[in-house]
């Protein structure tokens, strides 16, 4: 149900998931991961009313707990393809890119 964050590096830069970031507003503006979408509500109904159940989903948060979640909750909806980031945004800078500001 987890996925380390430098595997999510490699698999951004390999173009072959969606990263959906479901910290908030004020956090995302703070710190967040370039190939990163905040979710808001239009998007969570673009998700679940128009993605393919089959779609490679990365949720993240903080530290990982709201996106452990969120993916449960994709998973709950059907969605087959669906993990969290391990550690969140914090792990992110402390292990992949130390240019992510940690708060």
């Amino acid at each position: 149900m987890e996925v380390e964050p430098i595997e999510v590096a490699r698999l951004l830069k390999e173009k072959t998931i969606r990263l959906l970031d479901v910290r908030t507003s004020g956090e995302f503006a703070i710190a967040h991961i370039e190939g990163g979408v905040l979710v808001d509500q239009a998007l969570v109904d673009e998700v679940l009313g128009t993605w393919p159940k089959d779609t490679a989903i990365v949720t993240m948060c903080h530290h990982g707990i709201r996106s452990l979640d969120a993916a449960m909750f994709l998973r709950a909806q059907g969605f087959s393809n669906v993990r969290s980031m391990r550690g969140g945004i914090a792990v992110w800078s402390a292990v992949v890119d130390p240019k992510v500001p940690q708060y």
